[in-house]
């Protein structure tokens, strides 16, 4: 027995971190919860502890007046909904008043919150029993509450306990339903919004049912440690017509499931997959997706076939898969019919190739090129030669690019070769949207070597309209005791094109580096302009 690993603990906390923006729950409320109502005691007092109700020391009841009770029916319900659901189901003991308020309030179920702390103390033990009082707690929410059912996170029962009854469900000749099989079954029944769906560590393959299409009423999903259902199965009519965000984390998916979902969801807006368990080769085809998510993946390729709405695209910590002699597999990115496309980043010049399909015609000339990107974010191996000849090429397939992000990578794949130098740098041309429309450059994690300041130095005497250049440097150039300013003085004293750009330097707060911060949650918030 021993406790799970960050990388678990992530998974298993999906209601606050893998999702991101998909799925925010609500904050637990701090008041003293009154009495349970009558048939929880059965729960298990250490799953559901209670605590006497007293009128006299209620916050709420002044001078014997009870105010709360008399607000309108839609207020208390929208209270109610706004906590914890074992506390939430409590107020029906405070008076006939309050009775039937939250039965009747759109439910918000998080079963972590019927842990004794809500889950706070994890992480979770491998190998401990499963908290069988919140299996059986969340069976009796569900079959009593009468909906809607606005939001229900499911992380805190381990599945596999249940495997033989998914089993006998998936057998219908049996005739015989699992747990798991009700739980969608009234989640479908009582118009669930927001579900979280969360099969807990081990085993981590188990396929989900079906029976998850019939939910039609959902407008977020997230689905974590799953095999996805077998589509072949479903019925041609089953759709997610309502869905608008769908967040699959270390799931097992074959293309064509994929496929099917995207298909079946004619309004999905944001697509998020992370730590899959299997590689990844999507071709996206849709009408409504406006941002794409991937990370911690076994990157394939990404094929953007039709994708009218599309704006941002990221990828971060994405490997290639590995060929049959054992060599690292480069991803590709095809960029088809993407009008929209506005952002892109993190993408490895040298690791990741993009390929341009579609053809714009530019002075009477065809040219494969994205107009539309305008902020972009790459990460560069610098000192290697073949990774930052790339670099040019890679800027010139977006000749409107305005905002550029630069992570330097710290760590060497392989020995640097070649002289990289402002010459070298100048063997593609002229790059157009250095030269024409680059406004913004960040660059982090500057370790201070020759390579880095030719590159700056490049952008800084060609980019004619750069208004800002940020550049973070990396801790251990300050703990080594190098001379930060002497390394940036060829930057300092270039030839600045443009004189009204101001130079900003910071000192990284991260020690050692690493791969760029990034938050799903503001990547997919489409009120921040720029979410690197």
């Amino acid at each position: 027995m021993g406790r799970l690993e960050p990388y678990w603990l992530w998974i298993a906390s999906a209601g606050r971190l893998a999702c991101g923006a998909l799925l925010e729950p609500p904050r637990p409320a701090s008041a003293v919860p009154p009495a349970p109502l009558p048939g929880w005691e059965s729960a298990s007092d250490t799953f559901l502890s209670s605590a006497p109700f007293s009128p006299s020391g209620a916050l709420w009841i002044h001078q014997g007046v009870d105010y709360i009770s008399r607000l309108p029916d839609n207020v208390l319900r929208n209270i109610v909904s706004r906590i914890p659901v074992k506390d939430a189901a409590r107020t029906a003991a405070l008076s006939s008043r309050w009775r039937p308020v939250w039965l009747s309030a759109p439910l918000t179920l998080v079963d972590s919150h019927l842990l004794p702390d809500c889950g706070a103390e994890g992480p979770y033990i491998i190998g401990a029993p499963s908290p069988r009082a919140v299996t059986a707690a969340v069976s009796r929410v569900l079959a009593a509450h009468l909906g809607p059912f606005h939001c229900v996170h499911l992380t805190c029962t381990t599945m596999n306990e249940h495997r033989g009854e998914m089993a006998r469900w998936l057998d219908a000749a049996k005739g015989h339903r699992g747990e798991m099989a009700r739980w969608l079954d009234v989640l479908a029944a009582k118009g669930v919004k927001e579900l979280i769906f969360v099969n807990r560590p081990w085993p981590i393959d188990l396929r989900l049912p079906t029976t998850l299409f019939s939910c039609a009423s959902l407008t977020r999903l997230y689905l974590g440690v799953w095999r996805l259902p077998d589509t072949a199965a479903v019925p041609r009519r089953a759709t997610f017509p309502n869905l608008r965000g769908l967040g699959l984390c270390f799931s097992v998916m074959e293309d064509r499931d994929l496929a099917f979902i995207l298909e079946r969801s004619p309004v999905l807006e944001i697509l998020v997959i992370s730590g899959s368990q299997t590689g990844v080769r999507l071709r996206l085809v849709s009408h409504s997706l406006r941002c794409l998510l991937m990370g911690l993946t076994y990157l394939e390729d990404i094929e953007v076939v039709d994708a009218p709405r599309l704006e941002r695209l990221f990828q971060w910590t994405t490997v290639g898969q590995r060929t049959t002699k054992g060599k690292l597999r480069r991803s590709v990115i095809k960029i088809g019919h993407a009008p929209n496309l506005r952002i892109l980043g993190y993408l490895e010049p040298g690791d990741s190739e993009i390929e341009i399909s579609k053809t714009v015609t530019v002075a009477g000339t065809n040219e494969k090129i994205v107009p539309s990107v305008k902020i972009s974010a790459i990460e560069v191996q610098f000192g290697l030669r073949s990774a930052q000849k790339k670099v040019s090429g890679y800027l010139t397939s977006f000749p409107n690019l305005e905002t550029l992000h630069v992570q330097s990578k710290t760590k060497i794949a392989e020995e640097p070769t070649g002289k990289v130098n402002l010459k070298f740098l100048q063997e593609g041309g002229p790059i157009k949207c250095v030269v024409q429309t680059l406004k913004k450059v960040f660059f982090r994690e500057f370790q201070g070597s020759k390579s880095e300041v030719a590159f700056l130095k490049f952008i800084a005497e060609r980019a004619r309209v750069l208004e800002k250049m940020v550049v973070v440097v990396a801790s251990e150039c300050f703990s080594s005791g190098a001379n930060v300013n002497v390394k940036l003085k060829p930057l300092i004293n270039a030839k600045w094109i443009s004189q009204a750009c101001k130079l900003q330097l910071f000192k990284s707060p991260r020690a050692g580096g690493g791969s760029p911060v990034f938050c799903q949650q503001l990547a997919s918030d489409f009120s921040f302009a720029d979410p690197f």
